[in-house]
């Protein structure tokens, strides 16, 4: 049975999920999200694993934008960390009809200072404010 929890907290778990995919890129999505959500305990929500299935999907979109607008930075040299958040956020500006693109990157900025270094809260801001830019706002 599904639960609803808050988004904030659906991104949470989407943030490590997306981290942990980072260390298992050679299993089954479907493999990674059952025994990740059972071994953390994460809440049969209809957004996590929605989100989660369609940033698998989308994963090299999503990374083209932030290769895109990380000047001077490939995705494959931000942290792992950093990656997972910027790739979460882009899909909620790029993809995500529903959710208004300040929401998305004071969330994104949020997520960054509860997981990851203090420096990359601008980075990630500076890279979410112009793939908004590029995307188009959303009110």
């Amino acid at each position: 049975m599904a639960v609803r929890i808050s988004r904030r907290e659906a991104r949470e778990h989407l943030v490590g999920l997306l981290y942990e995919t980072e260390f298992r890129s050679d299993e089954e999505k479907e493999i990674i999200f059952e025994t990740s959500s059972e071994m953390r305990e994460i809440p049969k929500d209809n957004f996590i694993k929605k989100t989660y299935f369609e940033i698998c999907e989308k994963r090299e979109e999503i990374d083209a934008l932030i290769s895109k607008h990380s000047v001077g930075w490939k995705t494959e040299r931000l942290t792992r960390v950093s990656r997972a958040i910027l790739r979460l956020a882009v899909y909620e500006l790029a993809f995500a009809d529903d959710i208004p693109s300040r929401v998305s990157i004071n969330e994104a900025v949020e997520l960054t200072k509860k997981f990851d270094d203090e420096k990359a809260k601008a980075f990630i801001n500076g890279i979410l404010n112009s793939v908004k830019n590029d995307v188009g706002e959303k009110a």
